[in-house]
C-alpha cells in the first residue's frame, strides 16, 4: 500500500524477542516508492520502552527500506548534516504504524563523512541474550558492510543533495499541517 505525501503516522521499533524499544509519536511521509520509505519529523516525542519521553532537537529525514537491513536519520544541525544509522529489520506500516526490529548495532556519520560503530557490546549482549538466530546474525553483519559502502560511496541519502530535497518537501508539509491544524482550531473556538 503506497503512502501519500503527508500522512501523519508514528513509528515503532522493537527488539528481537518483540518487545517494544522506541516510539515516535509523529512523522509525516515525504515519499514512498517501490523501494523505500521517507519520512521527517521536528520535535517530535519520543517514548522508550521504560515510559522516559524526550523531544528530538533538530529535523530529521527518516529512510526506512523494504529491502535493506538498516535505516538511515539523517538530522539537519547547524554544522551540517548527521547521520544516524540503525542496522534493523526492513520496516513494514501495518496501518497503525511503521515497524522494525532495531539489531542494538548503529553507526554514526560526521557532516565529514568520519563515522563509527556504536553499541557493539549491546549487539554481543542481546544476541546472547535473545538468541539471535545464525542466519539473521549473518544477515546482520552483511546490512553492516553494505551500509559502510553506501556511506563510502555516497550513495543517497549520504550524497546531501538527497537529504535537502527531501526537507525542503518536508517544510512545505509541515506549513500546510500547521495551516491545517490553526484552521481547526479556530472552526472549534467559533463553535464556543
Amino acid at each position: 500500500m503506497k503512502l501519500k505525501s503527508g500522512k501523519k503516522l508514528q513509528i515503532h521499533s522493537y527488539k528481537h524477542d518483540s518487545s517494544l524499544h522506541r516510539v515516535w509519536t509523529s512523522s509525516f511521509v515525504i515519499d514512498d516508492t517501490a523501494s523505500h520509505l521517507v519520512t521527517g519529523n521536528q520535535a517530535t516525542k519520543v517514548i522508550e520502552s521504560d515510559g522516559r519521553s524526550w523531544y528530538t532537537k533538530e529535523p530529521a529525514i527518516c529512510y526506512f527500506y523494504e529491502k535493506e537491513w538498516f535505516n538511515i536519520i539523517a538530522m539537519l544541525k547547524k554544522d551540517g548534516i548527521h547521520y544516524y544509522c540503525n542496522i534493523s529489520s526492513p520496516y513494514l506500516y501495518d496501518g497503525e504504524a511503521i515497524k522494525y526490529i532495531d539489531y542494538d548495532l548503529d553507526v554514526k556519520v560526521f557532516p565529514t563523512g568520519k563515522h563509527f560503530v556504536l553499541d557493539q557490546k549491546d549487539y554481543d549482549e542481546h544476541s546472547a541474550l535473545m538468541n539471535y538466530p545464525e542466519d539473521v546474525q549473518k544477515i546482520i553483519l552483511k546490512a553492516m558492510e553494505d551500509l559502510k559502502v553506501w556511506i563510502k560511496e555516497e550513495r543517497p541519502p549520504f550524497d546531501k543533495r538527497t537529504v535537502k530535497m527531501h526537507y525542503e518537501q518536508f517544510k512545505v508539509i509541515l506549513e500546510k499541517y500547521k495551516a491545517r491544524q490553526q484552521s481547526k482550531n479556530k472552526f472549534k473556538s467559533d463553535e464556543e
